[in-house]
């Protein structure tokens, strides 16, 4: 089993950055892959970026240049750092983990004013 912990998030300028991290607990070695979704008022959740325990990571295409994820492997964590915000950005991010099964986040929200 594995609990994930968020934090960060808020509301802030577009333009602004803004930073999510999420934290692991549970019976585990290591966790495969650590990462981001989010989900916009009234559209699908979708991928925000991803990396694996080798730290190799994936991001959604709009989004390269802008977000970048990190992760801790001793502290298992995995952050997002926002910069560049803007209006579209504004969702619920919800952290993941791949171990085994998925697991999800509670949600935090990120919201990007105009």
């Amino acid at each position: 089993q594995v609990q994930l912990v968020e934090s960060g998030g808020g509301l802030v300028q577009a333009g602004g950055s803004l930073s999510v991290s999420c934290a692991a607990s549970g019976s585990f070695f290591s966790i495969d892959v650590m990462g981001w979704y989010r989900r916009a008022p009234g559209k699908e959740r979708e991928l925000v970026a991803i990396i694996t325990s080798r730290g190799i990571a994936n991001y959604a295409d709009s989004l390269k240049g802008r977000f970048t994820i990190s992760r801790d492997g001793a502290k298992n964590t995995v952050s997002l750092q926002m910069n560049s915000l803007k209006p579209e950005d504004t969702a619920v991010y919800y952290c993941y983990a791949q171990h085994y099964r998925d697991y999800w986040g509670q949600g935090t929200q990120v919201t990007v004013s105009s």
